[in-house]
C-alpha cells in the first residue's frame, strides 16, 4: 500500500494564472460543454473573492491526473453510502468518497460508538490507498450529516438545532459550536460534515425549517463564514484543515427554503433577484471563508432541478462566485433531473456536479458514467475538471499525509467526547436560543425553593428535546440510555430545585394531585426530518400530552410556565392562553440544564437574550398577507415586566379540521396523526417506535420507494396471522366516505419472484375485526391498489367508528413493500374489492 506524497514540481504557467481566476481546466470546460438556455445572468451576481489556489497543490494535481486511469477518475466522482458499499468495493471501483446517511452507521444501530466508527473508517481508508493494479491510489473521504453536533456518535454533544441558534444572534458562539463539532468528528475518524445549512426558509410548513437559522438572510450570512472557520480553521493559519478540523459543505445550493407551499424537494417559483439577494446570502460569506464543498439542492428553481442546472452550478457558483472546491450531490438527487435515473445521469455531471451522492445506486451509476465518458457524452475536460476539484479539496484537507483515521490526533479517545468545557458551550447555546414570548405578571424567574410540578412528555425525553437528525435520521424511538454525557430538561430542573431546597414532582400526563406553587409544562413537536416534517398548515396538534390538562391548574390559580419544543414557530394560541409564561425553547439538544438556568435565573447575569429569527404566526393558515403574532426580532427579558400578552383568538383559520385527519394514514415514511403504526400477535399489541422492529413472526423495516425510507417492508416468517395495523386512539367517522366513491388507496409490491396474497381489513368499534379481503400484490414493480370503502362496510365494519384504518396479514414467507396509504376518490374508476 502507498500514500501519495506531496509533489515538488514547478508550477505550470496555466496553474499560476489559475490562482487569479479559476484554473485552466475550468476555462477549457466552459467551451467544451454546450451552454444551456439562460435562466440567469451571471453578471447580475456579486463577484466574490475566493481563497487563492495553492500553487503547490495545483502542481501536485498536474502530476497526478495523468497517472489516473479513466476508471479511477470515474470512481472519484462517485460517493456511496456505507450501508451499500464494502471496503473491497471502494478499492475495486476507486470511489472518491463514502457517506453515512442518517440511518446507516456501521453495526446494527443507526448510530455507533467510537470504536465501531473508527474501525470502519480505517477499513475504507486502507482499502482506498491500496495501490494494487493502479499506478497511484487516492484516499477516500468519509462524510456525515453532523448538522447540530455529531449526533450519530454515542457520547457526542447534541447542540440546539439551527432554528434555535439563529435566535441567539451570536456569531462568536456559532464558531465555537462548529469547532466542538469538528473536534468530536475527528474522534470517530470522519473527514467531512455536510454543514452548514444556508437555507433561508420562507414557509414554515417546510419540514426542514429547523435546519435554517433564520428567514432573515443577514443572520444566515453572519453565521456562514464563522461555521466554516469553526469546522475547517482559518485559511493561512497553522490549524487550517489541521488536527481537530474537518471539511465543511455549504448546502443546499440554491433556494431550498423558497419552494412553493414549503414542499421539500419542491419548486422555488421566485425571481432571480430573490434568488440572489435572499437565498444566496450565506454563500457570499462561506465561499470567501474557504468552504471546501457545496451540496446541490434537491429542489428546483423555475421548474429546473438544481442538480441539472448549469447556469447556477457552473456559471454562477463556480464562475461569478468563484467557488473553486467541488460540488457534491444530495441523496440520489441527480435521479430527479429530467431524462435521468438514479443510475444514469450524465446531465448532472455536465451541468457542474462534481461528485454524485449515489448511496445505493453507485455501482450502476459508475458503469453508465464510464460509458458516457467513453462515448463523449461527458467530455473528458469536464471529468478532469471534476476530479481536479475533488483532488484539490482532498489535498487541502491533508488526507494524503494524515495517515489512517485511527492514527490521527483525537482518534478513538472517547474521553474527548462531551468535555465539560464543550458541554458548557452547548448549555450557553441553550440559554441564548430560548425566546420568552409571554411573561404575564412577571412569573419568571421562578423561585427554586418552592414546590414545582413538572408535566409534559418533553420533560424527561432527551430524544424529543433533540429532534430529527439525532441518533437516527428521523430521531424517533430513542431512550435516554442512548444519550450518555447528556441531561434531560427534567434532570436540570431537579438539580436546580433540590440545590435550593425546593421540591419537584413529576407527572408526565399532568394528572398528579399535588399542592404545587407553579407548574412547568414541557411539550411540543415529536422529532421528524426532511419531507416527513412537511405540513399543510401551522396548527400545533399536541401528541403525547393533553395540553387541555393545563386548564385545571389555571382554574386553581396555579401559575403555568410552558416550555415549547418545536422545529418551527407554530400556531399555538390556545397553549399560550393557558400559560402565564410561554417560552419558545426550539429543539435544545442534550444540555437540558440550560432551560433551568433561565427559568430559575441560576446566575444573576442570566436573562432571556434570544430573539425570534422567524416571525411567529397569528393563524394556522399560511398567507403572504397575514400579520404575525410576534414579529421577527421579538423577545422579552426579565426587565419587560410591563409587557402583557392579552387573550389571543383561538380561531385557527382552518375549516373542516375535524375530518381533515382521515384523508392520509401513512405518508412519506410515517403514520399521519392521529394514526399510528401497531403490530399485533395474539393478545400482544405493540406500537412501533423505531425501525426495524418485530412482533411474533412479523418483521417490519423501512425501504425506499419514491424517496428515502418513505415505505415499509413487511415480512411474515410464520403462519400465526400476525398483523400490522394503522390505529388511532379515537375512532373516526368514515360513513360519508364509505357511501361515496372513496377508496383505500396504497402502493405495494412483492419482493419475492412471484405475486403475494395479503389479507386487508378495517376495524370499527363494536364491530367484528376478523373479516378480510384477499388482495394480490404483484412482484417486481410498485403498483397502486384501490379498494372501495363500501367493501369494508359490506364486511360488517361500523364505518361511523373506524379505529383501525388498515389491518394487514399474510401467510408465512410473504414479503411486501407498502407506501402512501390514504383515502382517495377516482370518479373514473369502477369501485372494486380486489384492489384493481
Amino acid at each position: 500500500m502507498r500514500i501519495v506524497k506531496p509533489f515538488t514540481l514547478p508550477v505550470s504557467l496555466c496553474c499560476i494564472l489559475s490562482i487569479l481566476v479559476l484554473g485552466c481546466t475550468e476555462k477549457k470546460n466552459a467551451t467544451a460543454i454546450e451552454k444551456s438556455a439562460n435562466l440567469v445572468n451571471p453578471e447580475d451576481w456579486p463577484s466574490i473573492k475566493p481563497l487563492p489556489l495553492d500553487p503547490a497543490i495545483e502542481a501536485q494535481i498536474d502530476e497526478l491526473l495523468p497517472k489516473l486511469t479513466l476508471e479511477q477518475k470515474v470512481g472519484q466522482v462517485i460517493q456511496a453510502d456505507n450501508g451499500s458499499v464494502t471496503p473491497e468495493e471502494v478499492k475495486q471501483y476507486r470511489l472518491g468518497a463514502v457517506l453515512s446517511g442518517g440511518n446507516s452507521a456501521p453495526g446494527p444501530l443507526p448510530y455507533a460508538d467510537t470504536k465501531t466508527w473508527l474501525e470502519m473508517a480505517d477499513k475504507y481508508y486502507n482499502a482506498s490507498i491500496d495501490d494494487e493494479g493502479v499506478e497511484v491510489a487516492i484516499p477516500c473521504i468519509w462524510g456525515i450529516d453532523a448538522v447540530h453536533g455529531h449526533a450519530n456518535l454515542t457520547g457526542a454533544i447534541v447542540f440546539p438545532h439551527n432554528i434555535g441558534l439563529g435566535a441567539m444572534h451570536n456569531p462568536d458562539l456559532i464558531e465555537q459550536i462548529a469547532t466542538v463539532t469538528a473536534h468530536e468528528l475527528t474522534v470517530s475518524g470522519h473527514d467531512w460534515t455536510f454543514a452548514p445549512t444556508l437555507a433561508v426558509p420562507q414557509d414554515l410548513r417546510w419540514g426542514r425549517s429547523y435546519e435554517g437559522f433564520s428567514e432573515d438572510p443577514e443572520i444566515v450570512r453572519s453565521y456562514a463564514d464563522r461555521i466554516v472557520y469553526g469546522l475547517q480553521g482559518r485559511f493561512g493559519e497553522e490549524d487550517f484543515m489541521g488536527a481537530g478540523r474537518v471539511i465543511s459543505s455549504a448546502k443546499h445550493f440554491l433556494a431550498d427554503g423558497a419552494t412553493e407551499k414549503g414542499v421539500d424537494q419542491g419548486d422555488a417559483l421566485i425571481s432571480e433577484e430573490e434568488l440572489r439577494k435572499i437565498h444566496a446570502a450565506g454563500y457570499y460569506s462561506a465561499i470567501p471563508a474557504g468552504v471546501q464543498t457545496v451540496m446541490a439542492s434537491f429542489s428546483s428553481w423555475q421548474g429546473r432541478k438544481l442538480h441539472g442546472d448549469r447556469d447556477l452550478l457552473t456559471d454562477v457558483l463556480k464562475g461569478q462566485l468563484g467557488f473553486n472546491g467541488f460540488v457534491v450531490g444530495d441523496w440520489n438527487g441527480h435521479g430527479q433531473v429530467a431524462g435521468c435515473t438514479n443510475t444514469d445521469c450524465p446531465q448532472s455531471l455536465n451541468a457542474g456536479l462534481d461528485m454524485f451522492m449515489a448511496p445505493d445506486s453507485w455501482k450502476d451509476l459508475y458503469e453508465s458514467t464510464l460509458k458516457h465518458v467513453k462515448d463523449g457524452t461527458v467530455p473528458m475536460e469536464r471529468l478532469d475538471d471534476a476530479v481536479r476539484r475533488i483532488l484539490r479539496v482532498k489535498m487541502a484537507s491533508g488526507i494524503f499525509t494524515k495517515g489512517a483515521p485511527s492514527t490521527r490526533k483525537n482518534a478513538g479517545d472517547e474521553s474527548l467526547l462531551g468535555l465539560p468545557k464543550n458541554r458548557a458551550i452547548a448549555r450557553q447555546a441553550v440559554r441564548e436560543s430560548m425566546v420568552l414570548l409571554k411573561n404575564n405578571g412577571g412569573v419568571l424567574p421562578l423561585d427554586a425553593k418552592k414546590t414545582i410540578l413538572v408535566v409534559g412528555d418533553g420533560a424527561e425525553s432527551i430524544s424529543k428535546a433533540c429532534g430529527g437528525w439525532t441518533r437516527s435520521w428521523q430521531g424517533v424511538g430513542h431512550t435516554n440510555e442512548e444519550f450518555p454525557n447528556s441531561e434531560s430538561i427534567l434532570e436540570g430542573i431537579r438539580e436546580a430545585v433540590h440545590k435550593a431546597g425546593g421540591k419537584v414532582v413529576y407527572s408526565a400526563n399532568g394528572e398528579a394531585l399535588v399542592a404545587a406553587d407553579v407548574v412547568i409544562a414541557i411539550y411540543g413537536e415529536d422529532p421528524y426530518a426532511e419531507f416527513q416534517g412537511d405540513r399543510e398548515n401551522l396548527d400545533f396538534v399536541p401528541n403525547g400530552f393533553d395540553v387541555n390538562t393545563l386548564a385545571k391548574f389555571q382554574s386553581q390559580g396555579i401559575p403555568i410556565v410552558s416550555v415549547f419544543l418545536s422545529g418551527r414557530p407554530l400556531w399555538s394560541n390556545p397553549e399560550i392562553n393557558l400559560s402565564d409564561a410561554f417560552v419558545a425553547a426550539w429543539l435544545p439538544g442534550t444540555e437540558g440544564g440550560g432551560i433551568s438556568d433561565l427559568l430559575f435565573q441560576r446566575d444573576p447575569s442570566f436573562d432571556f437574550t434570544g430573539r425570534l429569527s422567524f416571525s411567529w404566526p397569528a393563524s394556522a393558515v399560511v398567507s403572504e398577507d397575514a400579520e404575525p403574532l410576534f414579529k421577527l426580532g421579538y423577545g422579552l427579558t426579565y426587565t419587560d415586566s410591563t409587557t402583557v400578552v392579552g387573550q389571543l383568538s383561538e380561531n385557527s383559520g382552518l375549516e373542516n379540521s375535524a375530518i381533515a385527519s382521515t384523508g392520509e394514514f401513512f405518508s412519506k415514511g410515517a403514520a399521519v396523526a392521529p394514526w399510528g403504526l401497531w403490530l399485533r400477535s395474539g393478545d400482544l399489541n405493540k406500537q412501533i417506535a423505531s425501525f426495524p422492529t418485530s412482533v411474533g413472526g412479523l418483521i417490519i423495516s423501512k425501504i425506499d420507494h419514491e424517496a428515502q425510507e418513505d415505505a415499509l417492508r413487511i415480512k411474515w416468517t410464520r403462519s400465526d396471522h400476525d398483523q400490522m395495523r394503522i390505529n388511532a386512539a379515537s375512532p373516526s367517522d368514515m360513513s360519508r366516505q364509505a357511501n361515496g366513491a372513496m377508496e383505500l388507496t396504497f402502493s405495494a409490491r412483492s419482493f419475492k419472484a412471484s405475486d403475494a396474497v395479503v389479507q386487508i381489513g378495517m376495524c370499527g368499534e363494536n364491530s367484528p375485526c376478523d373479516q378480510f379481503l384477499d388482495i394480490n400484490i404483484a412482484a417486481n414493480d410498485w403498483s397502486e391498489y384501490r379498494i372501495s370503502l363500501s367493501c369494508f362496510a359490506n364486511l360488517g365494519v361500523d364505518m361511523t367508528k373506524v379505529s383501525s384504518a388498515l389491518m394487514l396479514t399474510a401467510a408465512e414467507g410473504v414479503d411486501i413493500g407498502l407506501s402512501n396509504i390514504r383515502l382517495e376518490s377516482d370518479i373514473d374508476a369502477k369501485p372494486g374489492c380486489d384492489g384493481k
